[in-house]
């Protein structure tokens, strides 16, 4: 592999961007490929055909033809590039990103970040990863030799990169739009050089927390691992980031729920018997909201027909999550207590998708507890600091243990590896 530069470095690339007015914009935008259902999918495609979905997300009807599905997103790339729907801006830049929902705005840089082992403590993972989402964004990097959505990291910040975000003009931004969701993006384009290297400069002494991307980070180290050995030092030693100086532009946290499938409540309440106090609650909403002034670890439990706070006010739970030699903060988080040892031992499920699914609303949850026969875990949003403690310390949550927002748009900004010249862009 290539060297890395000694601290945290983004450096400047060639977007490619919409070309498009802004109002047909909004309709290109997507979230980012891991939040986005079936239902979604279509709705943004029957909306506009072109949505950024189709290339995140692609369809598998080309197998007919020979084509993976991965393959049909590299032809549709290719094809919205020849017809001018996409175009690569004529200088390197680092861009400034903004997005706000009339209520909140987070602002911060897009770049090509050097990659990083994690012992290099530069960039920071704080989630364990799954197999299946990193081949299957290797599957799609690899066939369209991009990076089609950035990652999300946040950094404490102050300094040359804060300033540089804070002073853009809004007569200066190159693109603008409003999405159905209601989010207005905007984005501006840094391109002299002196500034570029003051920010840099900024940069180097830092460290940054991936928010959001985890699975596509490492999917960056795997490509990265396999192109230095088949072909040398190229793009690929760098990944397309959204960075946030979470001084000023802090993004929310949101819990990310569970979903006991085919257990139903009172079968779990059998299994927790003993372990923690079980108290009944009105509905979810009062269970969370007592949650939340419950110290320890505390979950909810609920189904159609009832909602229990499960509270561990004598620690038994907690203790059990200890694990010699680890990293103390990261046992005293619930969704460490929830999977250490609820789920594994005190309910004695298999921890994998199949038995301990994923919503990221109460909602969410609720439904698809309904529709398997199961339970839905409904869980208190882990504290930033308590985040980045346990990614300082060296500890990975569970995969899925945090919802950062608000999410950087897909399709607003990609990088092609071929657009960057030399040795990974030099």
């Amino acid at each position: 592999m290539s060297t890395p530069d000694a601290g945290l470095a983004l450096h400047p690339f060639r977007a490619l961007r919409p070309t498009v007015d802004a109002s047909r914009l909004g309709q290109l935008l997507c979230p980012p490929y891991d939040v986005i259902d079936d239902a979604e999918r279509t709705a943004l495609l029957e909306a506009d055909p072109d949505n950024a979905v189709a290339l995140i997300l692609p369809s598998d009807e080309g197998e007919a033809e020979g084509r993976d599905r991965y393959q049909v997103a590299a032809h549709q790339l290719q094809a919205a590039r020849q017809r001018g729907l996409y175009a690569t801006d004529a200088d390197p830049a680092l861009y400034v990103y903004e997005l706000t929902d009339g209520r909140a705005t987070t602002r911060g840089l897009i770049g090509a970040v050097e990659l990083r082992d994690p012992a290099d403590n530069v960039i920071l993972p704080h989630e364990n990863t799954m197999a299946g989402p990193v081949a299957d964004r290797l599957a799609l990097m690899i066939a369209t030799e991009s990076n089609l959505e950035p990652i999300y990291l946040v950094y404490d910040g102050g300094g040359a990169a804060s300033d540089a975000v804070a002073q853009v003009r809004p007569e200066d931004a190159i693109a603008q739009t409003t999405t159905p969701d209601g989010i207005t993006h905007r984005l501006w384009a840094l391109t002299d050089p002196e500034h570029l290297a003051v920010i840099g400069a900024d940069l180097r002494g830092r460290r940054a927390l991936i928010a959001d991307g985890h699975h596509r980070y490492a999917t960056y180290r795997e490509l990265q691992e396999l192109w230095d050995t088949e072909r040398g030092p190229g793009p690929w030693d760098r990944g397309l980031a959204l960075l946030v100086d979470s001084s000023s532009y802090g993004p929310q946290v949101h819990a990310i729920h569970r979903v006991v499938v085919g257990i139903g409540l009172p079968a779990l309440l059998d299994r927790t018997d003993g372990w923690c106090a079980t108290i009944e609650v009105a509905d979810p909403e009062a269970g969370l909201q007592l949650a939340g002034q419950t110290s320890g670890f505390a979950a909810v439990l609920a189904d159609a027909q009832r909602t229990v706070l499960l509270a561990d006010n004598h620690a038994k739970l907690a203790e059990a999550s200890v694990e010699a030699g680890g990293v103390p903060a990261l046992a005293e988080l619930d969704v460490t207590v929830l999977h250490r040892t609820l789920v594994g031992t005190v309910w004695a499920i298999p921890d994998d998708v199949d038995h301990v699914g994923y919503a990221h609303s109460v909602t969410e949850a609720l439904a698809e507890a309904a529709r398997t026969g199961g339970t839905a875990v409904l869980l208190r949003p882990t504290p930033v600091a308590a985040v980045a403690a346990v990614a300082a310390a060296g500890g990975r949550m569970p995969r899925k243990s945090t919802l950062f927002t608000p999410k950087p748009a897909s399709g607003l900004v990609m990088r092609l590896f071929a657009d960057e010249a030399g040795p990974a862009g030099h």
